[in-house]
């Protein structure tokens, strides 16, 4: 990625790997896409998990407050929303990850947290681009859109 953008830009910062915190990054970048936007999203910390090899099956919505420390209720909240992002016909992560790399979306693995969690290149999905924060904000100061979802 390149500093100095070529056309209006979008970054997105992914810190999570749960529903409530994948599907953010993934549809705005989609959209920015189609807007005609250069779009990455940024994953660190726990959201890296995402981007690895296997772990997609993993993910689960997790609810807030006092339900979510219930023992199993992270498993039958998953269950419940994939049966409501179903019933409104939105895909499955995997399927939203499969459209964006097709839209264009660049996915970008924090450096940092590939280190702390001692992750080589070939723990990731096809197209993952392992950057610094440093790198990271060097494209991300020229763009015109930075959320942290």
């Amino acid at each position: 990625m390149a500093a100095n953008v070529s056309r209006e830009s979008a970054a997105f910062i992914t810190s999570k790997d749960t529903l409530e915190g994948v599907y953010p990054g993934l549809i705005l970048g989609i959209n920015a896409c189609r807007l005609g936007m250069e779009a990455s999203v940024f994953y660190t910390f726990m959201g890296i998990n995402v981007i690895r090899k296997g772990w997609i099956d993993k993910i689960k919505f997790h609810p807030p407050g006092f339900m979510g420390a219930i023992p199993g209720m992270a498993s039958v909240a998953t269950w419940m929303m994939k049966q409501k992002m179903d019933a409104a016909n939105i895909p499955s992560v995997e399927d939203l990850q499969e459209m964006a790399q097709m839209e264009g979306v660049r996915f970008v693995a924090c450096r940092m947290t590939v280190d702390m969690m001692g992750l080589s290149e070939e723990d990731f999905i096809d197209g993952v681009t392992i950057m610094t924060a440093e790198e990271f904000l060097r494209y991300a100061k020229e763009c015109k859109i930075l959320l942290y979802t």
